[in-house]
């Protein structure tokens, strides 16, 4: 079945949701929806709401209004953005990964074989590098066998040539569990060859689509600047990853990109560029 394909069934489905914080609206009106099989990455600047997003769709905060639907039985394999490990804590990636006792040895060895690091099990925690740390969280996200992978800025602490490999690792999970996938990333020059559809966040959805589209989006340039898209183009060249033209089940998808420029244009908000990891 291709990539985000419309026959893919819809794992979950965010209509309207807004988030305040102290008052203050941190998330606005977002309509969101992840099929089966399908990347998704949300970007935008630092403080666009990205995180608190997941949180919301997790159930670890609550929404202020919209309604979030997820599939029957979904089963939800989390990565949070990092981690933090006492130095002091004698604590080895085999024994991180039997926390909370979820699996046993068999599937524990198995979520390490995939991930590429089978062979660090004895080491401790605090031992590993940012690379493999974060593969390390995610064989720990694959071990509730999730329909839906949820990822906050995987490529967090990793160097540039370790963050293509993280993203190529994720597409084959992608591909090889046919699970979905959302992430939060901050490594725009890797979008285009990592991801489905982005979802450009200041807030509220500012644009959608695929990779390609946005890029040439007057709201993504408003956000981004036209430099941060000119990288985006050379990404697309020459990447080899193949996007279909199905599957765009968020609504504000459907509408103009101007009417997406002009929205963000008039909401007020101070578009920062983001890190670039």
């Amino acid at each position: 079945m291709p990539d985000g394909a419309p026959s893919a069934p819809t794992l979950i489905e965010v209509a309207g949701l807004t988030v305040r914080h102290g008052g203050q609206p941190v998330l606005e009106h977002v309509d969101l929806a992840v099929r089966s099989g399908e990347i998704v990455c949300l970007i935008g600047p630092n403080g666009a709401g990205k995180t608190t997003l997941l949180r919301a769709i997790l159930g670890l905060i609550q929404a202020d209004d919209g309604t979030i639907r997820r599939r029957d039985a979904l089963r939800i394999g989390y990565m949070p953005q990092r981690l933090t490990i006492d130095p002091t804590l004698p604590i080895t990636m085999a024994r991180f990964l039997a926390l909370g006792g979820r699996s046993d040895a068999a599937a524990r060895q198995q979520a390490m074989r995939e991930v590429g690091i089978a062979h660090l099990a004895g080491r401790p925690m605090q031992a590993l590098s940012g690379g493999e740390t974060q593969r390390a969280l995610l064989a720990r996200a694959l071990l509730n066998q999730p329909d839906l992978l949820i990822l906050d800025e995987p490529a967090q602490g990793v160097d540039v040539s370790g963050q293509v490999e993280l993203f190529e690792l994720i597409g084959r999970i992608r591909t090889e569990r046919g699970c979905g996938v959302l992430m939060v990333s901050h490594d725009l020059h890797l979008v285009m060859a990592a991801t489905d559809r982005v979802v450009c966040l200041n807030q509220h959805i500012c644009c959608t689509g695929h990779p390609e589209d946005v890029s040439r989006d007057p709201a993504y340039l408003s956000l981004f600047g036209p430099r941060a898209a000119q990288v985006l183009a050379v990404y697309q060249h020459h990447h080899d990853h193949h996007h279909t033209t199905g599957g765009d089940v968020v609504p504000l998808a459907e509408e103009s990109s101007v009417h997406h420029h002009d929205h963000c244009a008039t909401h007020g908000h101070t578009h920062k560029h983001p890190h670039h990891g």
